[in-house]
């Protein structure tokens, strides 16, 4: 689980930018070719919502590999709050090169600040409360780190990053494996250093899920009754993860009262409006 501000920034960005560019440009833009090679501009790039900025750094490995003479100012930092109808920075360089850039970086900066945007929304109708926002791998293709830190940048926690780092043992798991017991204890015996969580379904299910002692239990589709239930008998350092069934806010807010430490929501990366951006040559 990663919880770093500010966010750590993914060792991945050059390798996702380069395939960005590659699928937009192709051989060559050619409509770029319309503009005669020495001309420079100063173009501006401007936010028409309220948004949570993010996506900087791949705004700048997009300018950094179209055109290394580019230079680019922002005006607010990744996680600032921005208002609509204002200009969060501005690139400078030759025309040509700037228009070429100019989609890919605003694909990037307008996702990322969806999903801060969507994760700072959420966290702020939970901060009376002591549980807390996590993302999921509902990720976008080719953009999971990515979106990862934005999920950090707008205040959330970032649950695993893939199959790889932490055990998330659910339903299909649990029966290919013989059972809850004996999933949880084969998966210590494997690997004693990784997070072990286990998806339950019922409170008889919980009770089991208790006895084996994992470090997380995800409660899935729990109803609120239940939910409460499972956190006022759970007698073990154990924390609970809400998950599923969370249709609005309201649904977010009960569901936090309830007092689990984590709800997890797939919307933060998957239900994101991408924020409006425009960038225009002054």
């Amino acid at each position: 689980m990663t919880e770093t501000w500010p966010p750590a920034i993914p060792e991945n960005i050059a390798e996702t930018v380069t395939c960005a560019i590659a699928e937009d440009l192709g051989n060559g833009d050619i409509t770029a070719q319309l503009i005669a090679r020495e001309k420079r501009v100063t173009a501006t790039i401007t936010s028409r919502d309220d948004a949570i900025l993010c996506g900087r750094p791949w705004a700048d490995e997009v300018c950094r590999q179209i055109d290394t003479s580019l230079t680019i100012h922002w005006s607010f930092a990744d996680g600032d709050q921005i208002d609509a109808d204002t200009v969060i920075g501005e690139v400078t360089g030759s025309a040509r090169s700037i228009l070429t850039a100019e989609r890919t970086m605003l694909n990037f900066v307008q996702t990322l600040s969806a999903t801060a945007t969507q994760t700072r929304k959420l966290s702020r109708l939970i901060e009376h409360t002591e549980t807390r926002l996590l993302d999921t791998r509902k990720t976008l293709p080719g953009l999971r780190l990515a979106q990862k830190y934005a999920v950090l940048c707008g205040g959330g926690i970032n649950h695993r990053i893939g199959l790889f780092d932490a055990f998330l043992i659910k339903e299909n798991h649990i029966t290919a494996s013989g059972g809850i017991a004996n999933a949880i204890a084969t998966a210590r015996q494997m690997h004693p250093d990784r997070r072990l969580e286990i998806e339950v379904e019922s409170l008889e299910q919980f009770a089991e899920a208790v006895h084996a002692e994992p470090d997380w239990i995800m409660l899935d589709n729990f109803s609120l009754r239940d939910m409460k239930a499972a956190v006022d008998n759970l007698n073990k350092p154990i924390r609970l993860e809400a998950s599923g069934g969370i249709e609005s806010g309201d649904d977010l807010i009960k569901i936090a009262e309830t007092g689990v430490d984590y709800i997890s929501v797939g919307a933060l990366t998957k239900h994101v409006h991408a924020v409006d951006l425009s960038m225009l040559i002054v």
